[in-house]
């Protein structure tokens, strides 16, 4: 018993027992106008595998994942990667980079939809400087923030499963 406890404990805790998250992005609010972009992709920390969910009006808003210097000038007459148009758009981030994101109907990347995030390959980690030299996004229009979760949705599982393994090393012992 007490050795099957202790490869199992040694296991889960050498191994890094990481879930991927899809992210809704504005959480409750979803992609919208009128909603801090910005301050809502701080609240999390996104890695490799984790997905972000656009949800929105279809034939009202799209999604456009751009280069940097595309989401800088919310031109999207070049530095397109992906369009997203079904209204409720699932893009996996499947690299350690920055990600960015655009509207591209009339107004709305200038009026404050649009949103870089850093993506990681582990929660430790740091994805590589911007192509330009600067440090994060300029902000979006000043707008009111919006409700939704308040802090990064929980990664590590390890505590949960060791607590798993001793209760069913108890209840079968």
């Amino acid at each position: 018993f007490f050795s099957f406890l202790t490869i199992s404990i040694t296991i889960l805790f050498k191994s890094p027992l990481v879930e991927a998250e899809d992210y809704t992005v504005g959480d409750s609010d979803g992609w919208s106008t009128g909603i801090n972009y910005l301050e809502w992709s701080e609240k999390y920390n996104f890695t490799v595998g984790d997905a972000l969910v656009f949800k929105y009006v279809l034939n009202q808003h799209n999604v456009y994942q751009v280069t940097e210097t595309t989401f800088r000038s919310c031109d999207s007459s070049s530095g397109v990667i992906s369009i997203h148009l079904s209204g409720n758009d699932r893009i996996e981030l499947t690299k350690p980079t920055k990600y960015w994101f655009i509207c591209t109907t009339k107004g709305h990347c200038k009026g404050g939809m649009r949103f870089g995030i850093n993506v990681t390959a582990t929660s430790g980690e740091t994805p590589p400087p911007p192509s330009d030299g600067s440090s994060s996004p300029p902000p979006p229009s000043p707008v009111t923030a919006p409700g939704g979760n308040a802090a990064a949705h929980g990664r590590e599982t390890r505590w949960w499963l060791c607590g798993l393994v001793v209760l069913f090393d108890l209840v079968y012992w």
